[in-house]
């Protein structure tokens, strides 16, 4: 089971969090079909959207947007309180070269750009909101290193972010993710300078978050390792996992938004509808006597 962890040290002024998400991040690729270096690309973003959502609210949602001129077109993935992220990308057959340090390219296939954060309240049940939307340049396009400069600048808190993607090909070619995780941790104001150096210094010698994973660490193991002497506090630890709010009845529901003259052209022309999910890659086939219906009660409804 994939978890996240929240803690704090030096009685709040250290904010951190980890997660291990090996088995969400292997679900998204299997869904989108995506290729090894997307893999990576889709996976830091997915599993940096938990880290920024940790501590949600009940109604809370985050949504995390990549907005980029590289092959790989964009990324967007979001986050809820409950733990459950989903997310795509434009173009899942980006791929390129692995890099000089023998590693996948995700600055390759993500070139340059934006990042945008949105911050929503109660949308899902008509309580909405202003949202908060906060956005920097991509300054690396590593995915991490983007979202530690978001927090430095947007939100104005300096943090050390790590996120990887570890994957093992196997005999038929596909990717398996083997290890998937990341943790952030955030200096607030007025922390003790000692105490910040001494965190400073843990954390640059912190091993890869995959190695660690891969050893079977937990998220409470992962800051431990980043934060070394320095001692902290759990808040808590939870269960995250890849799910999509989208349903049948939300298909039917969009399908009903569409013009009656083009219902029509769809019923006479494909005897059905199907509405495919951008953030599972979930089908969702209307049959004909349902389109039917459908075009009947719109119909009704604009008598």
């Amino acid at each position: 089971m994939d978890t996240l962890a929240r803690a704090t040290a030096a009685d709040g002024a250290i904010r951190c969090m980890a997660a291990v998400t090996t088995n969400t991040v292997a679900e998204a690729a299997k869904r989108h079909g995506v290729s090894h270096t997307v893999t990576a690309a889709l996976g830091r973003t997915l599993t940096g959207a938990l880290l920024l959502g940790a501590g949600l609210k009940e109604l809370d949602r985050l949504t995390v947007q990549i907005v980029c001129d590289g092959p790989l077109g964009g990324i967007t993935a979001e986050a809820n309180a409950r733990g459950e992220v989903r997310g795509y990308v434009r173009n899942p057959e980006a791929d390129a070269p692995l890099n000089a340090q023998d590693k996948f390219d995700v600055r390759g296939i993500v070139g340059e750009g934006m990042l945008y954060v949105t911050h929503e309240s109660g949308y899902d049940i008509g309580l909405y909101r202003e949202p908060y939307r906060g956005s920097v340049p991509l300054v690396s396009g590593e995915i991490g290193e983007d979202f530690a400069y978001y927090l430095a600048k947007s939100e104005q808190i300096p943090s050390a972010v790590m996120l990887g993607v570890l994957m093992r090909a196997r005999e038929t070619g596909e990717a398996l993710v083997e290890a998937a995780g990341g943790l952030i941790v955030q200096v607030m104001p007025g922390a003790d300078s000692k105490m910040v150096a001494a965190v400073e210094s843990s954390v640059e010698r912190t091993p890869h978050i995959t190695k660690l994973i891969r050893e079977g660490a937990r998220p409470v193991d992962m800051l431990r390792a980043a934060l070394g002497d320095v001692p902290f506090e759990m808040l808590e630890e939870c269960p995250v996992g890849f799910a999509c709010s989208c349903s049948y009845k939300r298909a039917q529901s969009l399908i009903s938004s569409i013009d009656p003259t083009e219902l029509e052209s769809m019923l006479r022309e494909d005897k059905g509808a199907a509405m495919t999910c951008h953030f599972c890659n979930e089908t969702y086939r209307i049959d004909e006597s349902s389109l039917a219906g459908i075009l009947e009660t719109v119909n009704a409804v604009k008598r």
